[in-house]
């Protein structure tokens, strides 16, 4: 298990879903800039619900940064190039907005 940091902008909109047991979760796509100027794509889940209820209030683009638990992954993508991805579990998550309202208090 690798608990990990990632900042970059939501890709797409945030889902809610509901699993087998009936518990309620979140999914949503992060894409983040590496090092050498590439992107790569963050796959979040959040059980959470401060944590559900944020990622449901940001729109495509908005800016995040989420803490949890990473899982590397690789894809194959249309061109049958393989690329990195990340799976992640998130318990704690920060955006301008809310930082906005921490500034506030």
């Amino acid at each position: 298990m690798i608990d990990g940091l990632v900042g970059g902008r939501l890709y797409g909109e945030a889902q809610i879903r509901t699993g087998q047991n009936g518990r309620r979760f979140v999914t949503c796509k992060v894409r983040a800039a590496t090092n050498d100027g590439d992107t790569i794509f963050v796959n979040v889940i959040a059980f959470d619900d401060g944590v559900q209820a944020a990622l449901l209030a940001l729109s495509d683009a908005d800016s995040v940064a989420l803490s949890g638990t990473l899982t590397p992954k690789v894809w194959t993508d249309k061109n049958g190039l393989v690329k990195p991805a990340v799976d992640m579990i998130a318990h704690k998550l920060l955006t301008a907005y809310e930082g906005r309202r921490e500034a506030d208090e």
